[in-house]
């Protein structure tokens, strides 16, 4: 089985582990910010099936209908699951609000307490499994999965110790406002999902640092190169290049330094396409 297809699966049974035990003891106690915990790791749920999805169909061929591959799924994966984020926050956000205008006692604290510590440790396992696959595998559905376990650590964490405070002191209206500062983080986790999923799909350019490594390898070599560009899809790199040779040289020896260089750099580089056009001149320079 494929390493991302894997590790998704991991990650939609542990979130679905997550939401029985959250909701049973959610409704049980009347606690908002534990359902609000519950409406956080269904929304987690959907991002994993999507994440699923995603990761099979990006690894797909390219094909007549996708010639450069269908590796922006992933990034469609992502902005949907950003979005999904932003009405879960929202919700819970109305749902507090309405929970500390009529002010009700919570029962089960304790319960609530340990089921808030399980969800942080299981989250914390299945995001660091997630965040090394992406790493290894360049996966952008399978980070943004990862980046909500990930918040849902901080989040379970923060519900455990407002129930933790409303045991020790007795103030119930501690769990809506628990609850909506897991919303506002909740959101801020969406907008920098979101940023990173969304530009890809406008074609943005390739990072600094991989911009670098082309233009170095390119100067170590002493060539001279113009009207470089470069753009992200999913996890895949496209890049094209005029590269300056000498009009001296025969066409074969062309050939030879533009395999050269686009062997070097694809070894720099996963998941790199290059396209090198090159250009006679009179002379080279060093």
């Amino acid at each position: 089985m494929n390493k991302k297809v894997k590790v998704a699966r991991l990650s939609i049974f542990s979130n679905s582990f997550l939401i029985v035990i959250k909701l049973i003891v959610g409704l049980t106690s009347g606690s908002v910010s534990i359902i609000s915990e519950a409406i956080h790791s269904s929304m987690d749920l959907l991002a994993s099936f999507i994440a699923l999805f995603s990761v099979k169909i990006a690894d797909t061929p390219a094909d007549k209908e996708h010639p450069y591959g269908h590796g922006k799924f992933e990034n469609v994966s992502g902005v949907v699951e950003a979005l999904l984020i932003f009405v879960a926050a929202v919700w819970i956000i109305i749902e507090a609000t309405k929970k500390l205008v009529h002010n009700e006692p919570i029962e089960s604290i304790g319960l609530g307490f340990i089921v808030m510590f399980v969800s942080a440790l299981v989250n914390f396992i299945v995001s660091r499994k997630l965040y090394k696959v992406a790493k290894e595998t360049d996966s952008i559905a399978l980070e943004a999965d990862a980046l909500h376990l990930k918040a849902d650590v901080f989040t379970s964490a923060g519900v455990g110790l407002g129930l933790l405070l409303i045991y020790v002191t007795g103030l119930y209206y501690l769990d809506p406002i628990v609850a909506i500062l897991v919303a506002i983080f909740i959101l801020f986790e969406a907008f920098q999902l979101l940023k990173t999923a969304f530009f890809p799909l406008v074609d943005t350019a390739m990072t600094e640092g991989e911009i670098e490594i082309i233009m170095k390898t390119l100067q170590n070599k002493s060539l001279r190169f113009h009207d470089l560009k470069t753009r992200r899809a999913g996890h895949f790199r496209f890049a094209e290049i005029h590269l300056e040779m000498s009009e001296s040289l025969s066409l074969k020896d062309v050939h030879v330094v533009c395999d050269e260089v686009e062997d070097e750099l694809k070894s720099k580089i996963k998941n790199l396409e290059i396209n090198i056009h090159a250009e006679p001149i009179e002379s080279i320079g060093n």
